[in-house]
């Protein structure tokens, strides 16, 4: 990743994105499963998620988001995911986004490169079909930034 792609993360995100660089493959690994373990619970207005949820379906096991929009002038971003505890992957993908772009400005959000996670090492840990699953979480929490935005 491009030192002017590092600087359009958010800063929970880029640091994410060291702690990932600084350790090995395997390493990496073991730092997602310890993220999947931090994904916090949904609000009781979620707890049926599959019905006020947006499922990803390219993700391999059912991953469900939601964002909302703060109507203040930074129009803070809040995300809300529910994935299955016997996820592991899907889950560390969901706390990483959750860790890294929970509560920063929807401009902030929306400039996030679509490809930052190539930045996380995982190629080597984890299949490109889970890669994927994770793009598309990335892809989906913009679409709906931009559609509370544009509102």
């Amino acid at each position: 990743m491009t030192e002017q792609t590092t600087g359009a993360l958010p800063p929970q995100l880029a640091e994410l994105v060291d702690d990932f660089a600084s350790v090995g493959p395997k390493d990496r690994l073991q730092l997602l499963l310890e993220l999947s373990r931090e994904l916090p619970e949904l609000p009781e207005r979620y707890a049926d998620a599959a019905d006020t949820m947006e499922q990803v379906h390219e993700c391999q096991s059912p991953l469900f988001l939601a964002v909302e929009v703060d109507p203040d002038p930074e129009r803070r971003v809040h995300l809300f995911f529910s994935a299955p505890p016997e996820a592991p992957t899907t889950r560390g993908f969901a706390s990483i986004m959750h860790t890294g772009l929970d509560g920063e400005a929807a401009g902030d959000v929306l400039a996030v490169p679509d490809d930052f996670y190539t930045a996380l090492g995982l190629a080597e840990a984890v299949s490109p079909l889970r890669l994927r699953g994770m793009a598309a979480m990335l892809a989906r929490i913009k679409k709906q930034v931009r559609a509370a935005t544009a509102a």
